[in-house]
This record gives C-alpha cells, sequence and structure tokens, in this order.
C-alpha cells in the first residue's frame, strides 16, 4: 500500500504575523520586523506596555507560531515571494 502523502496549507507571512500577534495580544507583546540596519527583515519580540525587547532577532517565524500554538502541523509557511 503507497504511503498517504501529506498535504500541507500556505499561510502567508503575513497572516502569520497578524495570528502571532493576536496570541500576544493578551500578554502586552508583538512581533515587529526590523526596517533597516543590520537586522533588516528580522523579527523582534517586544513588550509593548514597557517598550521592551523580549527576544533576540530572529529569522524563523514558523518555529516561533507553532510553539505559541497558532500554527497547525498541516499548514506551512508560503515561501513564495510577494507581488
Amino acid at each position: 500500500m503507497a504511503k498517504a502523502k501529506v498535504i500541507r496549507f500556505p499561510v502567508t507571512e503575513r497572516a502569520l504575523v497578524q495570528r502571532i500577534n493576536r496570541k500576544l495580544a493578551g500578554e502586552n507583546e508583538q512581533i515587529r520586523k526590523w526596517r533597516s540596519g543590520q537586522w533588516k527583515g528580522y523579527y523582534f519580540h517586544l513588550d509593548v506596555s514597557h517598550n521592551m525587547l523580549l527576544s533576540e532577532s530572529f529569522n524563523d517565524i514558523e518555529s516561533f507560531a507553532r510553539e505559541l500554538g497558532v500554527m497547525e502541523k498541516w499548514e506551512t509557511l508560503d515561501e513564495s515571494p510577494n507581488e
């Protein structure tokens, strides 16, 4: 019997960031993207109420989303370029 093919549904980066920020909103936290400098394109985790950086810059939002429980195992980050 052939092995069943795993179907993964793509989630855009923007949608994933929105899911993460909705989850973190209850704790007055957000993730944001560096817009300039050496960390341009990386994300950072911010405590909004104290304007304090909670984590170093990271680029893998998919694993961060899975840790928070906002991304299911059948979903994957859509890596296609934005149009």
